[in-house]
């Protein structure tokens, strides 16, 4: 089976890696063009483009898929990139994060099969492994699913389960659930290979959207409750960093325990920044909160018992 791959970060490069080590013929790579990045923003591929790359996988990088963009250089590109679909040899197009839209004539092509990282229908949409954390949700997984026009919408065709660890963050799910895709898309599309894969619709009930995350959500406000800003410090971690301002300098929290205790304290007061309690501070509905990454300006992630020896917080608030 032949099968163009389309993705761009780590999380697709993983589901790549595994379609190729499998033995699937990949005669084409798409991935979104090179990115500046780095203190000196330098231009840097993408995790897929470096993987297609090093075993001479052939990459294509356009602007757009959509021929009826505006957007005369995105419309060209678009067209010489379905030209290239068209001219290429496969079977079917396998999706993960690749952060493009597929047009219908695209779609139209070759089955096209997406790795999405939630149970579907429950977080349609860009962000579903930091929504799931910030929402509270117990569970989450990978569902395979055949693309169609509708964002996240079409038939599925595997679907697994993951819990939610008490700890766990955006980063650590996404490394947890890259691994699951990778392993589940060798399998749909083995059975695709045998002509024996079932599609299933998605339930009607259910649907909720995974909006893009924006840097503006990270700054947290203390008068939520305990629980609700220690799901966005795991939401946010490792992107884009939850913080909170102290004196007017704002500090990233990279990881926190809810406390049991509870605290008459104003919302945002450090009642605790020493070796023996560690960062604690009050939180909306008599709550508590522990403290145990931060970073500030300039500065590196450190230990909470690391951290106050360069910053002092005892009788601060954060705001």
């Amino acid at each position: 089976m032949k099968i163009i791959f389309a993705g761009t970060p780590e999380f697709a490069a993983v589901a790549l890696q595994s379609l190729h080590e499998a033995g699937f013929e990949i005669p084409l790579v798409l991935t979104q063009p090179d990115r500046p990045a780095g203190r000196g923003m330098h231009l840097h591929p993408s995790a897929v483009k470096q993987y297609a790359v090093a075993h001479n996988i052939p990459v294509a990088q356009p602007l757009s898929l959509r021929m009826d963009s505006k957007d005369p250089q995105r419309a060209a590109e678009a067209k010489q990139a379905h030209e290239l679909l068209m001219a290429t040899d496969y079977d079917a197009m396998v999706v993960a994060a690749y952060g493009l839209i597929l047009p219908r004539s695209t779609l139209d092509i070759k089955p096209c099969i997406n790795i999405h990282g939630s149970l579907l229908p429950r977080w349609r949409g860009a962000a579903p492994i930091h929504r799931a954390i910030e929402s509270g949700d117990a569970e989450t997984g990978v569902t395979i699913m055949q693309m169609e026009e509708g964002l996240d919408t079409g038939p599925m065709l595997l679907i697994e389960r993951l819990p939610i660890g008490p700890q766990d963050s955006t980063g650590v799910l996404h490394d947890k659930l890259a691994a699951m895709g990778a392993r589940m898309i060798v399998k749909v599309m083995q059975k695709m290979d045998s002509g024996i894969v079932e599609a299933v619709p998605q339930p009607e009930a259910g649907v909720t959207y995974a909006a893009k995350i924006s840097k503006e959500e990270a700054a947290l406000d203390f008068k939520q409750s305990a629980r609700e800003i220690g799901r966005k410090i795991r939401a946010f971690n490792p992107f884009p960093g939850a913080h909170g301002d102290v004196n007017g300098v704002t500090i990233k929290l990279w990881g926190a325990e809810v406390l049991d205790a509870d605290s008459s304290a104003p919302a945002g007061q450090v009642l605790a920044a020493d070796a023996q309690h560690g960062i604690v501070v009050a939180c909306g509905g008599g709550g508590s909160l522990r403290l145990t990454e931060l970073q500030k300006p300039g500065g590196k992630r450190l230990p909470a018992s690391e951290f106050i020896k360069g910053f002092a917080l005892d009788g601060l608030r954060f705001a």
